[in-house]
This record gives C-alpha cells, structure tokens and sequence, in this order.
C-alpha cells in the first residue's frame, strides 16, 4: 500500500526541523512547548465533528498529524523514539488488544465484551496498580477528569447513591464559596480557590449521576453563549455602533431580547 503524499508530509516535517534549513520557530520547539498545540487542535477536530464539517474535520486532523509528526521528528533527533517505532507500538498493542481479531479466540463478542477484554488485557500488561486512582487522571481537562474520577471511585464502592445527594453536596459546596466571599470585597484568594474547586468537582459528579458529561456540558453552554453573543454584536452594529461604545445596560437589554427570540423559535 503506497502512501506518497504521507511520506511527503514526513519529509515536509523533517526539512521544517533541519539544523540549518529549517524554520527557526520550527528549531526552537521541544515537546514541553508543543503540548499547548496538540491539546488545542485535538479540540478543534472535537468542534469540527460536532458540526459535521467533513472538510473541517480533514483539516484538523491534518493538523493533530503535524503535531505527532513534529514529536517523531524531535525524538529521533535524539534517537530515542520515532515515527516508525511509534507506529509498531500501536501496531503490536492493537494486535495484542483484539485476540478476537488477530488471535485464536473463538466466537463472536459484543462491544461491551471486546471492552472487558481490552481492559483485562490491559490490567495483565501493565501489572498490578498501588492505588485505584492515581495520577494519570489528572492528565486530561480538569472537569473531564472529575468525571472519571467519579466513574472510577463508584467501582470501588465510594459515591452517593443518587443525584438528589450529590444535589445536596453541591448547595452545601456553593454555601462555603459564599461564606468565603462576604461583603466588603475581602477574601482570602486561596481560600477561595480551593472552595471554587470543590463546587466544580461536586457539580461534575451531579452531572456523572444524572448520565451526562460535564466536559460536554460546559462545551455546549460555551458554544450556546458564543452564538448568543455574536447575535448581540450583529445587533449592536445595525444600530451603528459597537461593543467598546455600548452601555452595559444596553447589552444586557439586547441579550434578553435575543434569549426571548432564542426562547419563540424553540416553542
């Protein structure tokens, strides 16, 4: 199976990163400074696919490949990984991962057995865990990782029982964020912080329990006002004017008009 305009790419990366033709911001880049980059295109494919953009979703994915082929680059540089052994890594966890397609295993599995086996697999491989939940959680977005710390910690038996507790875990959070915030505008900022956190974990186990994602949750309230937003601004410029010059009374007067707008066309 040829792949020419890949190896092209790979080659396009490899110049980017040579000593003394490539780009110098290419050159400067290390895989500390290049996270920022892989976290943010990977979320930009994220919006592309929800909005079923195909041509969108090329692109990003395009981009997410740049980021993996820019670590390869950078590690073999130093030779200690690279894009090939990258590769037969996946290649050889995917066929240890799937006996039922590549091994010797008999019988047809559901999805929800190809899951049990590739985490048992999993388990085998990697050896026996000190701790049920341990730092690797803390390797995605902070409300992602709340919301599988709550999965995990219900496995092992540590959670409410329903959503109408974690309802009342949640009020009791929001009472200590305000008894940390009285009148007057004197507060203790890490105190503070630390309450505000401990709103946010609750908030996301009432979301576990009621069988929604927090992470998808909060995208889709950010992408609910971001529209509403831009409504506002179009709003704003067919009166002849713009944000910096309109009252923050006015705003708020045209955001009401159009969530009511919002509100007719969802009856």
């Amino acid at each position: 199976m040829n792949h020419p305009e890949l190896i092209r790419c790979i080659e396009v990366i490899t110049r980017l990163r040579h000593p003394t033709k490539g780009c110098p911001w290419d050159l400067e880049q290390t895989h500390e400074t290049l996270l920022k980059y892989l976290i943010e295109e990977s979320y930009e494919f994220i919006e592309a696919t929800e909005l079923k953009d195909s041509k969108m979703m090329e692109e990003e994915l395009g981009d997410v490949l740049l980021q993996i082929l820019l670590h390869s680059t950078i590690a073999a540089e130093t030779k200690t990984f690279n894009l090939e052994s990258v590769a037969k890594t996946l290649a050889d966890k995917i066929i240890r991962r799937h006996p039922h397609v590549f091994g010797d295993e008999i019988g047809e599995l559901s999805s929800e057995q190809v899951v049990a086996n590739w985490k048992e697999i999993k388990k085998n491989e990697k050896g026996p865990k000190k701790y049920s939940i341990d730092t690797k959680f803390l390797h995605a977005p902070a409300l992602e990782t709340s919301f599988k710390i709550g999965q995990k910690s219900t496995t092992v038996n540590f959670d409410w029982e329903d959503y109408y507790q974690v309802m009342s875990k949640v009020e009791e959070e929001w009472q200590e964020v305000k008894e940390e915030l009285p009148p007057g505008g004197k507060f203790n900022k890490a105190r503070v912080k630390e309450e505000i956190g401990d709103l946010l974990f609750s908030v996301a186990q009432l979301a576990r329990h009621v069988d929604l994602n927090p992470e998808e949750c909060l995208r889709d309230a950010n992408r609910k006002f971001i529209n509403r937003f831009q409504r506002v601004e179009d709003k704003v410029k067919a009166l002849g004017k713009n944000l910096e010059e309109t009252s923050q009374v006015e705003l708020e007067k045209i955001w009401v008009e159009v969530k009511k707008d919002e509100n007719k066309k969802e009856v």
